[in-house]
């Protein structure tokens, strides 16, 4: 058993390669928007990732998870599945960008933003590209090949990173600081009045990049289509993309509409706050990204085996453990990880707990719904992210006009926590898993001690407080680990199988 649970951290460590190094570097361009950029302007950005969000999971329609399904349930039929799902989504995608171009007025006069409908071209090219470029990387998750994934992740990162960095630091120097004949060659590719709009190119630089080093595990396949097989992923996915509308509603909707609850005056600026003090709790975000890469086919590659059930327990017991060791990390050490993003945004920090625990019953939401994934009930999921979708709206609706983007951030909370309830109890009617909740519950609840006991003491002195911190998170560990044996041995397992297997693509 051990040994399964240590080939899931080692794929999970090399998945979160891409993800963790991606992210954290990514992570540093928000020191840079947060000091370049006023709060309205980087509202800009926070509300146009938004909408990404929402017209990603609508382009892919749920065929990720579909290939997993049916790459284990086709296997002498492979080439099909793949074939199939890359023409769908491919055909899918031109035309979304072709509608996109067609009718860029229009939708950036809707946006409100009638002078830049070429920030509208620019996202439409990027989401259809993204969308294309999701299914060979699907295939390479499928194909278990964690080292090519996070390569080409990588390199999208730093092209996206680069850009950023020589569009808003190093052309903006060189025209303040060069010569005439500098200037005009700087002035041939930078504009200073496109500004946050370079955040956009960079991001369609690297996504054009990206599909086209996906081209190869595209072409190098046998592409064969099936209109049947067609039929039957889509009745398996089609739920998929409903629970996936719903779930990117529970994560994006919110900054959406504090745009058009709060008064217009500032609201993009109290879009820009909460969404740097959101970008905070993106530590948890990538460990839960880089667990969900491992996980997914993982889970469906022992489905079948009797040991499934209590493997799946063990797993839930170490992912929450990992996400609490990320809360008290970050917390404590609130004083240190603030400066991350520029003053005038630090008045919103107050929402970084409330999200981190919002973002840790996201992802054991992922672990309880891997039930009606493989017992083939992906209704279900449907059901209960509209469940969490109902609650994210209503309590938006109600709060934010009250409490601003404190009222966001407990809406999330309150949507997670509602739709873990709500899956575990049905699914252990449908395939019953001996979760050890009362473990969780009391890991859940030492953790919260710990930070609160934390933010009573409110040491002044900065070595002082470091130190006590310290303890209290080495307390939390020790606590946890003396009250389980298992701890001891799968964490050795767990830290050899990372450090030492070597991996096969």
């Amino acid at each position: 058993m051990s040994s399964h649970i240590s080939q899931l951290a080692g794929q999970t460590a090399i998945y979160g390669l891409s993800s963790i190094v991606g992210r954290l570097l990514n992570y540093l361009l928000i020191p840079l928007y947060t000091r370049i950029f006023l709060t309205s302007q980087y509202g800009v950005v926070v509300e146009m990732y938004s909408y990404v969000a929402f017209l990603i999971v609508i382009l892919t329609y749920g065929m990720e998870t579909a290939l997993f399904r049916f790459y284990q349930t086709e296997k002498d039929k492979r080439n099909t599945v793949f074939g199939t799902t890359v023409v769908s989504v491919f055909t899918s995608s031109i035309v979304f960008i072709a509608l996109v171009m067609i009718f860029s007025n229009d939708l950036a006069a809707l946006l409100r933003y009638p002078q830049h409908s070429e920030y509208v071209i620019w996202f439409g090219i990027i989401i259809g590209f993204d969308a294309i470029a999701a299914i060979p990387f699907a295939k390479l998750r499928a194909e278990n090949r964690p080292m090519r994934f996070a390569t080409i992740k990588l390199i999208n990162i730093g092209v996206n990173i680069g850009l950023n960095l020589f569009f808003l630091l190093l052309c903006p120097w060189l025209i303040n600081n060069s010569s005439e004949s500098v200037i005009k060659l700087v002035s041939v590719v930078y504009s200073p009045d496109i500004g946050v709009g370079y955040v956009f190119i960079s991001n369609l630089i690297a996504s054009i990049i990206t599909l086209a080093l996906l081209l190869p595990e595209i072409f190098k396949t046998k592409i064969l289509v099936s209109a049947a097989l067609l039929r039957r992923m889509l009745i398996y996915a089609l739920p998929l993309l409903v629970a996936g509308i719903a779930g990117v509603a529970n994560e994006a909707l919110d900054k959406l509409m504090l745009k058009y609850i709060l008064p217009e005056d500032i609201a993009m600026s109290h879009v820009g706050i909460y969404g740097a003090c959101f970008k905070i709790a993106v530590i948890m975000a990538i460990f839960i990204q880089a667990f969900r890469f491992a996980a997914e086919p993982f889970f469906f590659s022992h489905s079948e085996k009797k040991e499934a059930p209590q493997l799946y327990a063990i797993v839930m017991k170490y992912f929450v453990f990992a996400c609490l060791f990320i809360f008290l990390g970050i917390m404590l050490y609130m004083d240190i990880v603030q400066h991350f993003i520029g003053k005038e945004y630090r008045e919103g920090l107050g929402v970084v707990p409330i999200l981190l625990m919002a973002k840790m019953f996201l992802g054991i939401y992922f672990n309880v719904s891997i039930w009606y994934k493989i017992t083939g009930q992906t209704h279900f999921g449907a059901i209960f992210t509209i469940i969490g979708a109902i609650i994210t709206v209503s309590l938006n609706l109600w709060l934010i006009p009250i409490y601003g983007y404190f009222g966001s951030a407990w809406a999330q909370l309150a949507c997670y926590f509602s739709m873990t309830v709500a899956c575990l109890l049905f699914g252990q009617k449908y395939f019953f898993i001996p979760y050890p909740w009362k473990k969780i519950t009391l890991m859940i609840g030492l953790a919260l001690l710990v930070y609160f006991i934390s933010v009573f003491l409110d040491i002044a002195n900065p070595f002082l407080r470091y130190f006590i911190h310290a303890i209290l998170l080495f307390v939390f560990i020790f606590f946890v680990v003396i009250s389980d044996k298992s701890f001891t041995t799968d964490t050795k397992n767990i830290i050899s199988k990372i450090f030492k297997a070597k991996r096969k693509e």
